[in-house]
């Protein structure tokens, strides 16, 4: 195993190491030669004789030699490594490089997106998309570690589960045991999650990985993205944005010291406020938006519960009633518009809570509907008919044994960090994104099944233009 990182060199000055990396750059001086070593964590400079000559940039190698310190007016204080170099004693290259398909000596945003994909292993090795993974990894690290010491429970729910009618397009999944039936990927956990607090949970969370055939836009990848999945048992509205206000407010201050934010506690805005003022539920409150480093976080609440429906504004709607869910169909009226349900529908104020980073909407949530009464007759609302309803029959059946009033929040990984570093998509912080036509990164899917693995499943295709 590796034991020794680039970053550590500096700790083993006058010491022999043995570093084991790519070569990043190579300065040829006759004698003399000159290598840039990297890893994941930086590149330092080795000085090697012509036993070097045959080395090429991104040969992958294995350096022995001395830490010794650079005279004071060669010092790099632009690395981490720039006050030592290594005297190389031998070189083992370990693998051949052929020349590289897209340089990775830049940011990368000016590479064809579809050839960055297609070589994302290359692509990867940029310093940019290395550091992101790099914070991507810390975030998710913070959040378990924060959400642990104020006893959350990590669960894992399926990812193969049931279809339902819960707003977007299901990928769905054959199943070989049960010829003719398929499981669906999970939109996201939201009913699971919901059965956690009849079970007793009280404060869950989890990583999640969600599924939603989607077309893709700059803040939204095709097909998968990761949210972090928090619900909770007996708490307000208020109760969600302080905690989400604290989480993230810990976490930019620890990982993104060089952002500040520039309001807290962070603003609270009424749907019907900010459409008035800013012509959006997802305001970018920056003094200036050409700033890098501001970070305008806000709340919008007070939504609508329902919206005019239409086939587009939902897809699974019947497309005969009046009502789709502005958020979803679990969220709670408000408890002072709940009669409005039997009155007027389209005055019921929703407990839903939008978080907004800098323009972009970066997690949502609400207070979910607890009494099973209250959720039939929004079923009843949208259109659900009697079969569609008898789809949430666990749900229902699950309320009836006692369940506590709940309520949670979902921000999307990719989309808060893609606002966060101010990156252009969301696929700058994916390791290996689909593409926006779909197309699944180095994979080359999607792909054709077998006629074998077709019978198997008891399917048939058929043969349409794309």
């Amino acid at each position: 195993m590796k034991d020794l990182f680039v970053k550590d060199t500096p700790l083993h000055i006058d010491n022999e190491i043995e570093l084991l990396g790519w070569v990043e750059t190579k300065r040829d001086h006759k004698k003399i030669i000159f290598l840039d070593i990297r890893d994941r964590t930086g590149i330092v400079q080795v000085v090697g004789d012509t036993r070097l000559a045959d080395v090429s940039t991104e040969d992958v190698v294995k350096i022995t030699g001395k830490v010794k310190k650079r005279p004071e007016r060669l010092i790099n204080p632009k690395i981490v490594t720039g006050e030592i170099e290594i005297e190389m004693t031998n070189i083992e290259i370990i693998s051949k490089a052929a020349p590289l398909p897209i340089p990775i000596d830049t940011d990368g945003y000016e590479i064809d997106e579809e050839a960055r994909f297609k070589y994302r292993y290359l692509d990867l090795r940029r310093a940019r998309m290395t550091r992101n993974l790099v914070l991507r990894s810390q975030t998710l690290m913070f959040i378990r570690n924060f959400l642990t010491k104020k006893s959350f429970i990590e669960v894992e729910t399926p990812i193969l589960t049931k279809t339902t009618p819960e707003g977007a397009r299901d990928f769905l999944v054959p199943s070989r045991l049960k010829k003719g039936q398929f499981y669906a990927l999970p939109q996201s956990p939201q009913q699971y999650k919901q059965l956690l607090m009849v079970a007793g949970i009280e404060r869950y969370f989890q990583i999640a990985r969600c599924f939603r055939d989607e077309d893709p836009r700059k803040d939204r990848a095709y097909g998968e993205f990761t949210q972090l999945d928090i619900e909770m048992s007996f708490v307000t509205q208020e109760d969600i944005m302080s905690l989400t206000e604290d989480l993230f407010t810990s976490m930019v201050k620890e990982l993104f010291p060089d952002k500040k934010i520039s309001q807290t506690p962070w603003p609270r805005l009424s749907h019907s406020e900010v459409m008035k003022k800013y012509g959006t539920d997802k305001p970018d409150l920056r003094k200036d938006t050409n700033d890098p480093s501001e970070l305008a976080f806000s709340w919008t609440i007070d939504f609508p519960l329902f919206t005019e429906q239409s086939d587009e504004d939902f897809y699974h709607g019947s497309g005969k009633a009046k009502f789709a869910p502005s958020h979803h169909m679990f969220t709670a009226p408000h408890p002072d518009d709940v009669t409005l349900l039997e009155t007027d529908p389209m005055k019921v104020r929703g407990q839903q809570h939008d978080l907004i980073l800098n323009g972009f909407e970066v997690g949502g949530g609400s207070i979910r509907i607890h009494d099973s009464k209250i959720q039939t007759k929004v079923f009843d609302l949208i259109g659900f008919s009697k079969d569609q309803q008898k789809q949430f029959a666990h749900m229902l059946e699950a309320f009836s044994y006692g369940v506590p009033p709940h309520g949670g929040i979902a921000p999307g990984i990719d989309r808060l960090l893609m606002a966060l570093l101010g990156e252009p998509s969301v696929r700058e912080l994916i390791a290996f994104p689909a593409s926006s036509g779909g197309k699944i990164a180095v994979m080359d899917g999607p792909s054709k099944a077998t006629d074998e693995q077709l019978a198997e499943l008891g399917i048939r295709t058929i043969e349409v233009d794309n």
